[in-house]
């Protein structure tokens, strides 16, 4: 059964509809903060920082994030909790400095590539990787208990961290492994999507020597992911051409997520990176275990890595489960198609900066554009629809019989040389409905008129 409020990447939702709510936000701080003390008093040995447990708050550039950060500093206070504010900073930079700082927690204010009217919450544990469901339920059920302060002599203290941001970028350069030369002679151009990463990414390849243009860096609280960003890269695309840049980079709001373009303009995705990773890692010996993608990774992918000798998994669609069946097979790379990759040798999360200068490194050491690495995946043409619907109906529909009768008439369809995939989406009241096989106008037929189905159903 799924949580109340947790869904595959925190809590998430529209500003001001519950949960988004700066009340539901204190009283998140406070339970959150009673649980996490808990667990720390049942620790054996202490791996966090000294007699003062603290938490790492961080965000994006939402104008609610101001609100959200001020109501979760009141109630991780009120648990007994110290808090360190750092302001924006990339998803996997609070990750990284959970660990640093030997935090309870690093807690992220950000809705990732969603538009800037949506917020969420997620949480690091001290590891730096995310909350397991257990805990995420003893967090929920804490929900349901009165508020009450701690001690005034024990309330939690705040401060802001001015160091997050340096300290971050110096982590993100350690994880690419560059000859001396490292990045000069390359040309980039980085889309910061008006969201976490518009301070640290373009430092990061800069300082390794990279000439490098900026699109996307000038956050106004509302422009996040608009019209920008790892989900929009038309601009980026644009501008690489205009520049005659080697590469793009296109982040997404909170910076967990990369895809990029090549040197003519071409989107490379998700599973394209991942194949580049992967196949660095292994011409250096450095790869262990399955290559893990999702259930929407393309057969091209696939294909590609069986021909390197390399095995490939398919976990369900949500990076943390591609990270847990990593660790259940002993393998380090992995990740999904919209970019979110892991790179478990360098970072315990998903990084878009990190993922890029692992492709990045690739280009360099082999003296070949990005076009060449990725042209061994001969990806599959793939349609992907969503479909809006009522809150909690998604999985309803999935059920529905004339759904499920569409379904099975389009596989029938395609038989060996396709498949469908519908699935509910795990932060937003989508269904989401995808086919895939050899032929792109069938394969775009069959999608719309599923996703029609699907439209349809939903209005009954």
């Amino acid at each position: 059964m799924g949580q109340k409020y947790f869904g595959t990447d925190g809590i998430r939702g529209e500003v001001g509809e519950y949960p988004m709510t700066p009340d539901f936000a204190l009283r998140l701080g406070w339970a959150a903060g009673r649980v996490l003390l808990r667990r720390l008093n049942e620790r054996s040995g202490d791996d966090v920082r000294g007699a003062r447990p603290c938490v790492v708050i961080g965000k994006d550039t939402r104008l609610s994030g101001y609100m959200f950060e001020s109501a979760l500093e009141a109630g991780f206070a009120s648990a007994g909790v110290d808090v360190l504010l750092v302001g924006p900073l990339a998803t996997p930079g609070i990750a990284y400095l959970a660990r640093t700082f030997r935090a309870l927690a690093g807690v992220v204010i950000s809705a990732s590539h969603n538009p800037f009217a949506d917020n969420g919450v997620k949480f690091f544990s001290h590891h730096g990787q995310k909350l397991d469901d257990a805990l995420e339920a003893e967090i929920e059920a804490e929900l349901d208990e009165p508020l009450a302060c701690v001690a005034s002599d024990k309330l939690g203290r705040a401060r802001r961290v001015e160091s997050a941001s340096g300290r971050y970028i110096e982590f993100c350069k350690s994880t690419a492994r560059l000859a001396n030369g490292g990045l000069r002679g390359l040309s980039l151009v980085v889309d910061c999507a008006n969201g976490a990463t518009y301070q640290t990414a373009p430092e990061v390849f800069r300082e390794l020597g990279a000439t490098v243009h900026v699109i996307g860096n000038t956050p106004d609280g509302l422009n996040i992911n608009q019209e920008c960003g790892s989900t929009h890269p038309a601009n980026l695309a644009a501008e690489v051409r205009r520049r005659g840049a080697d590469a793009g980079i296109a982040l997404d709001g909170d910076g967990d997520r990369c895809i990029m373009i090549d040197a003519s303009g071409a989107v490379v995705d998700g599973d394209q990176l991942l194949y580049v990773i992967a196949e660095e890692r292994r011409r250096a010996g450095e790869l262990r275990g399955p290559v893990v993608g999702t259930l929407m990774s393309n057969l091209g992918l696939a294909l590609a890595l069986e021909a390197r000798g390399v095995e490939f998994e398919r976990a369900r669609v949500g990076d943390r489960y591609v990270f847990e069946r990593l660790q259940e097979r002993g393998g380090i790379i992995g990740g999904e198609s919209s970019g979110h990759l892991l790179c478990l040798d360098r970072a315990t999360t998903g990084d878009g900066t990190v993922s890029a200068l692992q492709v990045l490194t690739a280009m360099c050491d082999r003296g070949e554009p990005l076009s060449s690495l990725v042209a061994p995946v001969e990806k599959c043409p793939q349609t992907l629809i969503n479909v809006r619907v009522g809150r909690g109906a998604a999985e309803a529909l999935m059920q529905d019989d004339v759904v499920a009768q569409a379904v099975s008439e389009v596989e029938a369809t395609l038989g060996g040389d396709g498949r469908v995939l519908l699935r509910p989406s795990g932060t937003e009241p989508l269904l989401r409905v995808m086919v895939e096989g050899r032929d792109g106008e069938a394969v775009e037929r069959h999608a719309r008129r599923l996703a029609d189905v699907v439209d349809q159903r939903a209005a009954v």
